[in-house]
């Protein structure tokens, strides 16, 4: 049986930019005088005082395929090359290298404003980028609702679309895209534009679009979002393809290679070098003082934070602490000393540790980032200060553990069957009296 090719093809794909550094332009007719009479001097001094060139390669020798009906994520730091692939992909941009192979119409939702011409309408809008796809007049006709119920903008339809909010134009622009039927669709970040409800929205109909067949690759910064609509993950590091696989195997990869900053003394972080209150390093050890490399659920852990204030002289009083624990971007776990009791006045130097019992996260990578307050008053505020991995571990008595789909925190909890209890017509479980109203008026 003849095997179906790959609906898209990426061999050997590199782009190249080159970098000009060309001297500050003059502010002042003095300088521009100056200049002027150094200009002979500096051509002979210069090499003809041409501008120097750099060569950047914002991706280098990228290979992959991926097959129809496949949602891919690609994943990786700033400036890994994750949009400059999707827009040689798109044709926005033309490679230096290599070779690709789309097997169907594409739609892709780069950014704001990619593929709407401004002083048009939204409702001409529709329509311009329908033809842009290869559609005809009647396939739009037939879409042209669902499209326009699912933006929400229904109102503005007959309003240049330069006047809508960057909200309205995502909206829009992802209804095209997703309700005209490409066999391909591309989605960069450019969702994190839209609320919260419509991002859910966004990621539902493009499950929908993945499961009717069509393919999906789509850059986010967002882990639970493409763990939850990709399979597949292409990792991208400094323009290259450093791994391609399972989801959760590739976010565990990015997570564990590129946050990973915690044998990096605190103290060394841009961030924090006008803070008065600095942190100075940070670590995990269990209740007996012992460091830990790594953490199991169910085990007793303290987060031990060294901190130094800049005046050594000062007291600061009414500190407040505030760790943020997240998973691939999502908050998970706020621990804050609000909740239990700030500390009155802390020295100028010293350690704060905070104990957990029993320990309910589940197996995998996490963040951590720290904020703290002085009378109410932000000192210092460092955003993923260390990350940490939690193996499984004894949290439950018959030490089984729930799959990773299955939960997001662990919850010490008890059974018991009550032998005495009595099930009669008008008592509940435990022979009480029921309520009189009905059960939906409860």
């Amino acid at each position: 049986m003849h095997k179906e090719e790959p609906i898209i093809q990426v061999k050997g794909v590199s782009k190249k930019y080159v970098i000009r550094h060309e001297n500050a332009p003059y502010k002042t007719i003095r300088e521009a005088i100056i200049n002027a009479v150094k200009a002979p001097i500096n051509l002979i001094k210069n090499n003809g005082g041409l501008p120097k060139k750099e060569t950047f390669w914002a991706l280098k020798d990228i290979t992959f395929d991926v097959n129809k009906g496949e949602a891919v994520g690609i994943i990786g730091r700033n400036g890994a090359g994750k949009t400059t692939l999707l827009k040689i992909l798109s044709r926005i941009t033309e490679l230096t290298e290599g070779r690709i192979t789309l097997r169907g119409r594409v739609a892709s939702l780069l950014e704001v404003g990619t593929g709407f011409h401004p002083e048009l309408t939204g409702s001409e809008n529709i329509y311009l980028n329908g033809s842009v796809l290869g559609m005809t007049k009647k396939e739009i006709n037939s879409k042209f609702d669902e499209i326009v119920e699912f933006s929400g903008v229904k109102k503005f339809l007959d309003t240049p679309v330069k006047r809508y909010s960057s909200g309205m134009y995502v909206r829009l622009a992802f209804a095209v895209a997703a309700h005209l039927e490409p066999e391909i669709l591309l989605v960069d970040e450019v969702l994190s534009v839209g609320d919260v409800e419509f991002q859910k929205k966004c990621l539902g109909k493009m499950k929908d679009v993945s499961e009717g067949g069509r393919t999906v690759l789509f850059v986010s910064h967002n882990m639970g979002a493409i763990q939850n609509l990709c399979e597949r993950c292409i990792l991208l590091e400094d323009g290259k393809v450093r791994t391609i696989g399972k989801t959760n195997e590739i976010i565990e990869e990015y997570l564990n290679t590129s946050l990973d900053i915690s044998n990096t003394p605190l103290v060394h972080r841009k961030e924090q070098k006008k803070s008065e209150f600095m942190f100075i390093s940070i670590g995990f050890q269990d209740f007996k003082g012992q460091k830990l490399d790594y953490l199991s659920s169910g085990e007793d852990v303290s987060i031990v934070l060294d901190y130094l204030c800049k005046d050594i002289n000062s007291k600061l009083r009414n500190v407040q602490i505030t760790y943020d624990i997240t998973r691939m971007g999502e908050p998970f776990v706020m621990l804050d000393t609000e909740y239990s009791k700030n500390f009155e006045t802390v020295p100028a130097k010293g350690r704060i540790i905070c104990n957990i019992l029993k320990l309910p996260l589940m197996p995998g990578y996490y963040s951590i980032h720290i904020r703290s307050y002085s009378n109410g008053i932000i000192t210092n505020h460092l955003m993923d200060a260390a990350t940490f991995y939690v193996k499984e571990g004894p949290f439950f008595e018959s030490g089984r553990m729930p799959k990773d789909f299955e939960a997001r925190i662990l919850v010490e909890h008890y059974w018991e069957l009550d032998k005495k209890t009595k099930r009669t017509g008008e008592g509940d479980y435990r022979g009480n009296k029921r309520p009189t109203k009905s059960r939906k008026n409860w």
